[in-house]
């Protein structure tokens, strides 16, 4: 029997996200190359624009298209140098929406443009993607795993193989705290991380240390699951179904 490989521990994650109902997009084939003469995104572009425009234009058909613009402009920058302070403005918009304002006849007023339906999940767009390149400055680097919601990047998955040497948690661990380093633009919309060798497995925020990246214990947020029980399964079933995921991030995240 042929030993089990990083792309398989991938694959059998990419099946287990399926099953929770979100699509799977090859990164490649929506990125630039020399056979791809209309990419959806540039590698410099960690948010998918045109299904965010797609998203917002669904969620608020009363707000008119420059307010429904200024939002995704506003989604689109980083006003600080702090990433956690970007991290967290971000998470602001995502949860209580984005402050915009709309001219009318009586004059301008205020209105509200939001990112997600966090009532209706089946409102919103889950896509699982894998191999999806990131260049920002001089650094290139390719996250095996990103979740998105209605074109926003919100969940970074990093498997390990537990059958190589050192190829552990604190491995995952310590390659997405070079990802941070390396691409910081994609955690600007990050609500949490995930680690894998494959058996065990753990989430954890943008500023967790690794100690307090921890197991999710329950697929269907009742019954407690075996310790024995693969441990990836458990919490990309039990945190990453759409439900549970949009709960967590509007109701669980605090600064």
């Amino acid at each position: 029997m042929a030993a089990i490989t990083e792309n398989d521990i991938e694959q059998i994650a990419l099946g287990y996200l399926k099953t929770l109902g979100y699509l799977y997009v090859y990164g490649p084939a929506i990125s630039p190359d020399e056979s791809n003469t209309q990419p959806e995104r540039q590698y410099n572009e960690v948010v998918l624009v045109q299904r965010l425009r797609a998203a917002i234009e669904k969620l608020n058909p009363n707000a008119p298209p420059e307010a429904q613009e200024d939002a995704i402009k506003k989604v689109l920058r980083t006003d600080s140098l702090d990433a956690l302070l970007n991290n967290e403005t971000f998470h602001r918009y995502l949860t209580e929406g984005i402050d915009v304002e709309v001219r009318t006849a009586e004059g301008i007023r205020g209105t509200k443009v939001y990112l997600i339906d966090f009532q209706q999940p089946t409102n919103n767009e889950f896509l699982a993607i894998n191999q999806f390149t990131i260049i920002e400055g001089n650094q290139n680097k390719r996250p095996d795993v990103i979740l998105f919601v209605n074109g926003l990047p919100l969940v970074v998955i990093e498997l390990k193989n537990a059958v190589i040497e050192k190829a552990d948690l604190q491995a995952a661990y310590n390659q997405i705290k070079t990802y941070q380093q390396a691409i910081p633009n994609l955690f600007t919309y990050n609500a949490f991380n995930i680690i894998s060798d494959g058996t065990d497995a753990a989430y954890g925020t943008v500023s967790s240390s690794f100690k307090y990246f921890k197991p999710w214990k329950t697929k269907d947020g009742q019954t407690l699951e075996s310790t024995a029980d693969l441990q990836l399964e458990i919490l990309l079933k039990g945190l990453c179904n759409p439900h549970t995921l949009l709960d967590v991030i509007r109701s669980f995240i605090v600064y």
